[in-house]
């Protein structure tokens, strides 16, 4: 059988031939769960994520390459009864029987599905620098093991600003964020911030507006990282609203290569926008999500920089993984 690539696939997607199954994927369709059967079978048939976004679209059923690569993670589960159709079509292109994996989400699945578990920072980072978070993470308090950093705020909006100067660099960050608590008793939230290249993050500050106020910091120079608790000024009650904004002042001096933003749980609405000034324009700008940190882009949008020098890139129900706008200069 050829395998995705240039060449076609000689077997045409949609002819089931469950008898040919490997035993590990039978195995997984039988009791495993829905993302490891899922990634099992487009190994098996050699289809690339967006040669299966393109094989599902001839079939009516449009879907992100993203959304297709956190499912096949564990990272988020199709909805039910909404997902339905393109689950069955999933059945049909990767050659599988009826509801096999319709059944993986059905009701011997249904375990309180409200909220999935965040991913870690291992899930997202390359190399050690999820380590070195959660180390950071560690000495908060929080045990990155449980992955409960925030778990307790559902994350509807979060709006970042970025200002750069005429020299390429960073000037100016602010970010507001709209949440709402999943349970009664969340008082705070921790963020962590990844300086640039030569980032000094020994003098990194962080200033807090409405919604809440510093408390602890903990930063790794090595790898210009710091994370910072932000106390609200009471304990949030089951589903209510809480907006809160603050600033990062970082003046490393650096050249400013983009800016993505880590999503450890799905955010409903995110918008980031870098502010230009007019002596050093950008030569373009890139809309991207990605699954990791060293992962390819699984969506890549050129932007527009308006006359004023702004551009803006929007992501809906997006995450987990990170999700940004990388800049060219050159």
């Amino acid at each position: 059988m050829a395998r995705d690539g240039d060449g076609p696939l000689i077997i045409e997607p949609g002819r089931r031939n469950p008898g040919e199954l490997p035993s590990e994927l039978t195995d997984a369709l039988r009791t495993g769960e829905f993302h490891q059967a899922l990634r099992l079978a487009i190994a098996h048939r050699g289809l690339s994520l967006a040669r299966l976004r393109a094989h599902l679209a001839l079939r009516g059923i449009h879907i992100g390459q993203s959304t297709l690569s956190y499912w096949q993670r564990g990272l988020r589960q199709p909805e039910v009864p909404k997902a339905l159709p393109a689950v069955r079509a999933l059945e049909s292109v990767l050659q599988l029987p009826a509801d096999s994996l319709v059944v993986l989400i059905g009701p011997r699945n249904s375990r309180a599905r409200g909220h999935q578990a965040a991913a870690s920072f291992h899930d997202l980072r390359s190399g050690e620098m999820g380590a070195i978070v959660e180390q950071l993470l560690s000495d908060l308090g929080v045990l990155p093991s449980s992955r409960q950093s925030n778990a307790d705020l559902e994350m509807l909006a979060v709006h970042d600003r970025i200002t750069i100067d005429g020299q390429r660099h960073q000037v100016r960050f602010s970010t507001r964020l709209v949440t709402r608590a999943r349970r009664h008793g969340p008082d705070r939230y921790v963020t962590v911030y990844n300086g640039d290249p030569g980032c000094r993050i020994d003098d990194v500050q962080l200033v807090t507006a409405e919604g809440c106020r510093v408390g602890r910091i903990r930063r790794h120079p090595g790898s210009e990282t710091m994370a910072t608790e932000l106390l609200f000024d009471r304990k949030l009650a089951e589903g209510e609203i809480h907006v809160f904004c603050f600033e990062v002042r970082d003046d490393s001096a650096a050249i400013f290569p983009g800016y993505y933003r880590m999503l450890r749980d799905q955010c409903a609405s995110y918008l980031l926008q870098l502010q230009f000034s007019p002596a050093a324009m950008p030569a373009r700008c890139t809309r991207e999500v990605r699954a990791r940190d060293d992962a390819l882009p699984v969506e890549a949008e050129e932007l527009p920089c308006d006359t004023g020098g702004v551009t803006s890139g929007y992501f809906r129900d997006t995450g987990p993984g990170l999700a940004g706008i990388a800049v060219e200069w050159n």
